[in-house]
């Protein structure tokens, strides 16, 4: 093979490494770009690192297979015999030198501005639980907001008895909500495992450690809704642990942030009154169907957790059930959800339990009698 052919084959194996390139981006293979300027800094960083990394490739793989198609024994070549060549050694630890420095640059600039967090206008401190998010706006009077994201993917969906939607596995009960043009600030933490955080189109990933506080941040410069999920193999149902985040106008905001404090009241007031059968047992659902349901099961049949139909728990004294639902059994995936629920979100949850999946105990829990326990 001629010296010219290897060329054409080495330039045309590099065309179709490109065209490759081209189609894995447009299959979403390669990595996302973000809509995010620093999202977009990144990708850019990704590409360029890439693209040093193939040529040296080429360049190195080149000269290897061009010895050994033209310096080939069968050829009468003999190899060289030389020792401690100064040239050589001063190209082979200049010439990478070079070219180390050459990518240090642009990577050590993009990591300054990935870990710039300052004068950040909206602080999210972002926990990780096993198997949701909770979000606690952080606000410098003290009036924090603070939900837990779960996932609202149909159990239909999950074992196949309904069709697939195109959000599968990234749909939350609660989004979080930002504004536009607002530099946002997530403070990253955990409460049991490692969990970790990726927001690809925002050019977020940060772990969520358990006891350490990891900082993250971003801009994004328009409304829409965007979707990640926790990249951290944190237990069973670590693919049910879905991020979405919701970026809305500065007035959209605004309104929503109102309506949050205005539940939050609603919630503090409803916590001293007594509620109907009808109304605990239609919230309870509600609770379960985004708490319990990924390990008690649909029809409170178990899974991960115990069977919640016929339960020596549910059917028998109320204050062990209170206490199983506010403290969590240590050693089990069962949660302590007191910190989690409100007393009106627990009282709910315990009485629809004890009166569904056929245990129909008649039993009514109130706020106050959550209160009660959670003060005795």
């Amino acid at each position: 093979m001629s010296f010219k052919k290897i060329v054409q084959a080495v330039a045309s194996a590099t065309l179709a490494l490109a065209s490759n390139f081209t189609a894995a981006q447009e299959n979403q293979l390669n990595m996302a770009r973000g809509v995010t300027e620093l999202g977009s800094e990144i990708y850019d960083l990704h590409m360029l690192i890439l693209w040093i990394c193939v040529v040296i490739g080429l360049v190195v793989f080149g000269v290897m297979f061009y010895s050994i198609i033209f310096h080939r024994k069968s050829k009468g070549y003999k190899p060289a015999n030389f020792h401690e060549s100064t040239k050589v050694e001063i190209a082979w630890t200049v010439v990478p030198f070079l070219i180390l420095i050459g990518m240090a640059v642009p990577a050590t600039s993009t990591l300054l501005e990935v870990y710039n967090s300052d004068d950040a206008e909206i602080d999210i401190l972002v926990t990780g639980y096993q198997w949701k998010w909770k979000y606690e706006y952080l606000d410098e009077d003290g009036e924090n907001i603070s939900f837990f994201s779960n996932l609202s993917t149909p159990q239909s969906e999950i074992y196949n008895t309904q069709e697939k939607n195109p959000n599968y596995l990234l749909e939350v009960d609660e989004p979080v909500v930002i504004p536009v043009n607002t530099k946002v600030r997530f403070l990253l933490t955990a409460n049991d495992v490692i969990h970790s955080w990726w927001m690809p189109e925002l050019g977020v990933k940060k772990d969520a450690i358990p006891g350490f506080i990891n900082e993250a941040w971003t801009i994004v410069p328009q409304e829409g809704v965007y979707r990640g999920q926790c990249t951290e193999l944190c237990g069973a149902y670590h693919g049910f642990m879905p991020v979405v985040v919701h970026a809305v106008s500065q007035a959209e905001y605004d309104e929503w942030l109102s309506a949050k404090r205005a539940d939050a009241e609603a919630q503090v007031a409803m916590a001293s009154m007594d509620l109907s059968l009808d109304d605990l047992m239609s919230k309870g659902e509600s609770i379960y169907s985004g708490q319990c349901v990924a390990c008690h099961g649909a029809n409170g049949e178990g899974g991960v957790g115990k069977p919640i139909a016929g339960s020596a728990i549910v059917l028998g004294d109320l204050t062990k059930h209170l206490g199983v639902t506010t403290k969590g059994v240590p050693g089990t995936a069962m949660q302590a959800f007191g910190s989690q629920l409100s007393d009106v979100d627990i009282a709910a949850v315990v009485t629809y339990q004890r009166n569904a999946f056929g245990n129909n105990t008649g039993d009514i829990v109130q706020p106050s009698d959550v209160v009660s326990y959670k003060n005795g």
